[in-house]
């Protein structure tokens, strides 16, 4: 599995003050005999924030973290909104239709499952 280059996003319209700026995350990447678990690092971010697409064999992790603001003046902040963005090009013996995802914690772990045809198997010997 190999990553492809984040491009950083132009802005919506012209009156777009700043373009958004997208935090890579951290990711860990484990393979066993049945496929590959990525683990992202997407603190703040919650279920509803998070947009994870396949689109061929590119997957897109998107995710939202927003700060909610309390009535009254600030003295100090150091929590902000963030905005995460990576980009995978997957490799073609995971079975596309069979990934799943889950979030826990800031932490979204997807698990990339292999084709049955390139699981490795026993072949009974006869003779």
């Amino acid at each position: 599995m190999k990553t492809v280059a984040t491009k950083e996003p132009q802005p919506v319209a012209e009156s777009a003050k700043r373009a958004v700026r997208f935090i890579v995350p951290e990711v860990n990447i484990f393979e066993t005999k049945d496929g590959w678990t990525l683990q992202a690092e997407m603190p703040g971010v919650s279920k509803e924030g998070l947009h994870v697409t396949l689109e061929g064999s590119e997957l897109t992790l998107v995710g939202n973290k927003r700060v909610e603001t309390p009535s009254g003046d600030a003295l100090f902040r150091e929590s902000n909104h963030a905005d995460y963005r990576r980009v995978f090009e997957l490799d073609p013996t995971i079975d596309l239709q069979k990934i799943s995802a889950q979030i826990e914690q800031g932490v979204l772990t997807l698990h990339l499952p292999k084709t049955e045809r390139v699981k490795p198997r026993r072949i009974q010997v006869t003779g």
